[in-house]
């Protein structure tokens, strides 16, 4: 494996983390779809040097190209081109029903982190409580 496409590869794949982490549906789609490319360019990558074509009674079997690699490499762009356009699906579906499409936070997701809060809080109270207490002798 060559170096550039080494690079190639780790800055598809860092870029695409970078974008799938942000609030923005229209990132997080670009974000996946880099992740895409790059996992085609690293299978296509590991597949080794090319080979010579298939055919009968022009090559050996040690000198021929290995058709798994690019089997994979197909069904990885069927697979994202499937994810993308669900993803823009879902990016419409929230621009029609808020006027944007930023990622909003989860209501029951901040109720359970309040009250864990509330909880953490009591505790530490209870804790105190047990502490001061007058007149315990051990």
């Amino acid at each position: 494996m060559s170096v550039s496409l080494a690079l190639a590869i780790g800055t598809l794949t860092g870029v695409g983390l970078y974008l799938i982490t942000a609030r923005s549906l229209s990132r997080i789609v670009l974000g996946f779809s880099l992740l895409g490319h790059a996992a085609v360019l690293a299978l296509l990558t590991a597949g080794g040097p090319p080979g010579e074509a298939p055919l009968a009674d022009k090559t050996t079997p040690e000198l021929t190209a290995n058709p798994v690699p690019q089997a994979l490499a197909l069904t990885a762009i069927v697979i994202s081109f499937g994810l993308t356009l669900f993803l823009l699906a879902l990016a419409r579906r929230q621009q029609i029903l808020s006027g944007n499409d930023l990622v909003e936070d989860d209501l029951e997701d901040q109720r359970i982190a309040v009250r864990a809060e509330e909880v953490d809080l009591l505790d530490d109270q209870q804790s105190d409580e047990t502490q001061q207490a007058p007149g315990v002798s051990s």
